[in-house]
């Protein structure tokens, strides 16, 4: 017995697992796991004016997953009535962070300034990390914008991390290890990181240790923090909808193969 499927058939099957569950909303079931549970923990203890540091470390590459996590993460902040300040350490990050930044900010008529604020980006980021923890507004003595960072309302009270509450990497790479090698070890800066999917076993020994007390994972920690921030599933509750969908197709297709394998190899050949 031979099977002869058609390829196309297999990528119709595919598309459709990743579509349908982006158009019908599934919600399928997910558990809250300790380390974004964590991150939630540590922004609800916040009081209003509190200040947080949010550096958006990550490329266009990754947007459909860590964008919206990074919209979850600032949606709790705001709703907490805590200012944010914004960065980057990778040119790309620097667009994508005052986008998002500004999108979340005006869904809570946060005004520029006085409750956020966009940095914008720097090149060398070991020696600005480092540089930070002395003077902010000496590493970034202008923002994305142009403005003096030193006339801007939010920094009156702001001068290095001591300021600041924590510090949240949103990134695709390696960049959390600079703000623990710098900014933890040094400065002691109480770290959390949100990461991709593929990232995010480098530093679950990192938050064992302490040097981070919190962690997003991927898409999954995603959509774990839409439902602790809002109650209800998202973009990334979708997105993963779609992922466990098609992931089931494909271990579906690999069954099926390897069963019509082991039949045809137990019938008798024919002569």
């Amino acid at each position: 017995m031979k099977l002869d499927l058609d390829r196309r058939i297999i990528f119709v099957l595919i598309a459709l697992a990743v579509a349908l569950p982006l158009i019908f909303k599934l919600n399928l079931p997910i558990s809250i796991t300790p380390e974004v549970q964590s991150l939630y923990d540590g922004i609800e203890s916040l009081e209003s004016g509190d200040v947080v540091l949010v550096s958006f470390d990550h490329e266009t590459s990754t947007i459909p997953e860590l964008v919206p996590m990074a919209h979850a993460i600032l949606r709790h902040l705001f709703s907490k009535g805590v200012k944010v300040v914004g960065t980057a350490f990778l040119a790309e990050g620097a667009t994508l962070g005052d986008n998002n930044l500004s999108l979340i900010a005006s869904e809570y008529d946060k005004k520029y300034g006085e409750d956020y604020v966009f940095l914008g980006y720097r090149p060398q980021y070991h020696a600005a990390i480092l540089g930070m923890g002395e003077d902010m507004t000496r590493v970034f003595p202008e923002d994305l914008r142009g403005n003096r960072t030193s006339e801007l309302v939010l920094f009156e009270n702001i001068k290095n991390y001591n300021d600041l509450k924590f510090v949240i990497s949103i990134a695709d790479g390696n960049m959390p290890d600079y703000w623990i090698d710098y900014a933890w070890s040094r400065y002691h800066v109480k770290m959390a990181a949100g990461v991709t999917a593929v990232m995010a076993t480098t530093y679950y020994p990192m938050l064992d240790s302490g040097q981070l007390f919190a962690l997003v994972p991927g898409l999954k920690g995603a959509a774990e923090y839409e439902i602790l921030q809002s109650g209800q599933p998202g973009k990334a509750a979708s997105g993963m909808d779609a992922q466990s969908i098609s992931h089931l197709l494909i271990i579906a297709l690999i069954v099926l193969g390897n069963l019509f394998l082991f039949y045809s190899k137990r019938r008798p050949q024919k002569p």
